[in-house]
């Protein structure tokens, strides 16, 4: 598992229309790295609209989005679309990334041998350091979004 001042793992995941996102693209901004569990699911929905509703006072603060799951970008995209999420949500479909991160979260909803991303939240600095973060006790436990955008405000 990464730590705060650890250089954040890269990736290279697909958005929903299929195209490479990588984390070196966003150097010399902040990055929140919110991973979720599962698309069209009941937490992880209220967590990225309550992103894309804060999406401005983080965009405000040089910091983009990156919302991460396992699900295929054709998922993640039809979810995007009727949720009005408009920052790019990752395929991890190889769970490379949310290994990278230390974000496993083995045996998802009681599915046996089916891994999913634990919810966590990452704060990359524009260094591409890890400068915060948050991994939930429990898939249905939220991150203090106040707190994120404090932070990066600061």
């Amino acid at each position: 598992m990464v730590e705060v001042g650890d250089d954040a793992p890269d990736f290279e995941l697909h958005d929903g229309s299929r195209n490479i996102v990588t984390g070196g693209e966003h150097k010399g901004q902040n990055v929140v790295l919110a991973f979720f569990p599962a698309a069209f699911t009941g937490v992880c929905k209220t967590e990225m609209c309550t992103f894309q509703d804060t999406l401005q006072s983080l965009n405000d603060c040089n910091a983009t989005v990156l919302g991460i799951s396992a699900d295929s970008p054709f998922s993640n995209n039809a979810f995007a679309e009727a949720n009005g999420i408009t920052f790019p949500i990752l395929s991890d479909y190889t769970r490379s990334t949310i290994n990278a991160y230390g974000v496993v979260l083995e045996d998802f909803a009681g599915m046996d041998g089916y891994i999913a991303a634990q919810r966590a939240v990452f704060i990359v600095d524009e260094n591409g350091n890890i400068a915060w973060m948050w991994i939930a006790d429990s898939p249905g436990e939220e991150p203090d979004y106040a707190e994120i955008v404090a932070l990066l405000s600061a």
